[in-house]
């Protein structure tokens, strides 16, 4: 029996090629969105992306994409009406999507001069398959869909795969897994981070560094004692959603101390 989604909401399934990983540097060469109603009807958007800025060989080796093939692509900031509108009220789901598709997007969309709308529940399928089996989408595909993914890589390959996928572990995983999106949001959530980057992490309320020498430091104690390290982060090539999370920290404590 395939099982169908149990959503409250549309669910995208995203997957992103871009001109490498870093988050703050990097961009989108390719987008492609899978949306999935409540009705079970589907929707899917797959464009190519001008990233502004020469695609490495190493990525073009591993998606295939060079710059050639997106010379007459929109930038991003002349499609994000576009994708801003088709991810309305969306939860979205993604491979690894948690570490590098969402922070991906929210840089871009944060760019752009859009924002993103952050309340939204997040599912990764790579998460569940982690906390489960442990390997790559390709093995994910054949374990619970029990077929080849030809064209790994391509996005529209792997974000349709994806979407197979998560359907496959529900079904096999009836008795741990909960088919519903908030459910399926908490397990595959490995902390609570404050940005995307995940340069942040809250503990009983409060949010703590958890990169650098401050790690495991609370931001508020860190901004008693030395507030120019925030002012390091804000000129460094950090996400632009990690320093907004931050500021608006650093807001907080000023307007608490007055």
């Amino acid at each position: 029996s395939v099982t169908m989604l149990k959503l409250d909401k549309p669910l995208a399934f995203l997957d992103l090629e871009t001109t490498g990983i870093n988050l703050g540097a990097d961009r989108i060469v390719e987008i492609s969105i899978l949306k999935i109603s409540p009705d079970g009807k589907e929707e899917s958007l797959t464009m190519r992306i001008n990233p502004g800025m020469a695609i490495p060989k190493e990525s073009t080796a591993i998606h295939g994409i060079s710059d050639e093939d997106v010379k007459d692509a929109p930038l991003f900031k002349d499609a994000a009406e576009q994708l801003n509108a088709f991810l309305h009220n969306c939860d979205i789901a993604g491979y690894n999507s948690n570490k590098f598709d969402i922070p991906m997007l929210a840089e871009e969309f944060l760019r752009a001069e859009k924002g993103f709308d952050e309340n939204r529940r997040y599912i990764d399928v790579m998460r569940i398959f982690t906390l489960m089996e442990k390997r790559t989408l390709e093995a994910a595909y054949k374990f619970f869909c029990n077929k080849e993914l030809t064209n790994a890589h391509s996005a529209e390959a792997d974000v349709r795969a994806t979407y197979e996928v998560l359907l496959g572990q529900l079904d096999r995983y009836k008795d741990q897994l909960k088919n519903d999106v908030q459910s399926l949001h908490e397990f595959t959530k490995d902390g609570d981070f404050v940005d995307f980057g995940r340069r942040m992490i809250m503990k009983e309320g409060k949010a703590y560094f958890n990169f650098g020498k401050y790690t495991g430091q609370a931001c508020v104690d860190v901004y008693k004692r030395e507030p120019q390290y925030f002012d390091w982060i804000y000129k460094s090539d950090f996400p632009l959603h990690t320093k907004l999370k931050l500021k608006m920290i650093e807001f907080k404590i000023k307007t608490q101390n007055t």
